[in-house]
């Protein structure tokens, strides 16, 4: 028997945050070091919501592709906008964690969580995780590029 498989694609635009990475606020309790997880996770929450298709098996195993488009920090510029000749290509300043970034990401997704999108049930279901970061293109917005493929076997 052959498996069956649907997915469906969506952007999310915001500033990727990472989950995981906590701080002491004092009498043995803890927060979130990133101010900006909250936002990020109710922005793909939203999307998601929004742009999952009517009938998506939510039960299925998924496979997850995620591409994070992060802002180019400053200091790859020059005075007069253009980018730097030394600038580099490749994505690998301490902007987030890549796993830490995918964690605020299938949490946003999972159905377990509260507020969740309900994508699937529970993140415990994807079985396949592809994920890149790179920087923002030109005019290009960061956020994330996501998607969700459901396994029917």
């Amino acid at each position: 028997m052959r498996a069956l498989s649907e997915s469906f694609t969506f952007r999310v635009v915001g500033r990727p945050a990472p989950q995981g990475s906590k701080r002491h606020v004092g009498g043995n309790r803890f927060v979130e070091a990133s101010k900006y997880l909250k936002p990020w996770r109710a922005a793909i929450a939203k999307a998601a919501k929004d742009l999952t298709p009517d009938g998506w098996h939510t039960k299925l195993a998924m496979s997850v592709t995620i591409t994070f488009i992060l802002a180019r920090p400053k200091s790859h510029f020059r005075s007069n906008g253009k980018l730097k000749d030394n600038a580099p290509r490749l994505c690998t300043a301490r902007i987030g964690d890549i796993d830490k970034l995918c964690r605020a990401t299938l949490d946003s997704l999972s159905g377990s969580v509260t507020g969740g999108a309900g994508v699937f049930d529970d993140d415990a279901q994807v079985f396949d995780l592809h994920a890149e970061r790179r920087y923002a293109v030109g005019y290009e917005k960061p956020g994330a590029i996501i998607t969700v493929t459901s396994i029917n076997e």
